[in-house]
């Protein structure tokens, strides 16, 4: 087994070991990262993949497949998704977390601009919601994030001509209106996957079942140092 990803599982085991035990989440990442001397991008990939058991297993009950899709209200945390997608058409580091879902770790979402991979992106998403036999569609973006007006527009004559009911927007908050949505909502953040009822990895899926892309998987048998 490649020897990084060895030491970044037994640092995993270590970290899902302290949070499981209920001490605190920041310290527990700083200890596990400097006892593993883990560079800042791994680092990364343990705060966005590693959880307590009980929250991922809380999270996994409220994951469905594309199967659930047919006939229902679609909400999709618009950057959220299209980010993590575009880093797995990229080439960049996605990686599968204890809660089932897929993440990136670019942390662009301030700075993002679409670019050569985002149309690929969007039409990988709405030729998929489609396919699925969705009711509508919500895509809502964060309004402070440069040119996302622009983005909605750009999305609205996209879904258009797909022949996809629903709309796309630039909002302040929209984690607020997707969590007020009522109904299935798409996204990979622990936050808004905490307060849905439920959830759909449109990302996670695509990027698993129709790009094939190799995730980094941090469940290993390798135990850790700290037990």
């Amino acid at each position: 087994m490649n020897s990084t990803l060895q030491r970044l599982r037994r640092a995993a085991s270590d970290l899902r070991w302290l949070l499981s035990r209920g001490y605190p989440r920041e310290a527990s990442l700083t200890l596990v990262g400097n006892r593993y001397d883990l560079p800042k991008e791994w680092r990364e990939v343990l705060r966005r993949g590693v959880m307590a058991p009980e929250v991922a297993e809380r999270r996994r009950q409220k994951l469905i497949g594309p199967e659930g899709l047919r006939g229902e209200d679609v909400a999709l945390d618009g950057y959220n998704v299209l980010i993590t997608l575009e880093s797995a058409l990229k080439g960049k580091v996605v990686l599968e977390a204890d809660d089932g879902l897929v993440r990136d770790i670019s942390g662009v979402s301030r700075g993002f601009r679409p670019g050569g991979s985002t149309e690929e992106a969007v039409d990988l998403i709405l030729g998929s919601l489609k396919e699925w036999g969705v009711r509508r569609v919500l895509v809502l973006l964060d309004s402070p994030i440069s040119r996302s007006g622009e983005l909605a527009s750009w999305l609205r004559l996209k879904m258009a001509k797909r022949g996809l009911e629903g709309e796309a927007r630039a909002v302040p908050v929209p984690e607020r209106e997707i969590l007020g949505f009522g109904g299935v909502v798409c996204s990979s953040d622990g936050e808004v996957v905490d307060r849905a009822e439920r959830v759909f990895d449109l990302a996670g899926f695509i990027i698993r079942e129709r790009l094939r892309v190799p995730l980094i998987d941090l469940k290993g048998d390798e135990g850790g140092d700290l037990r």
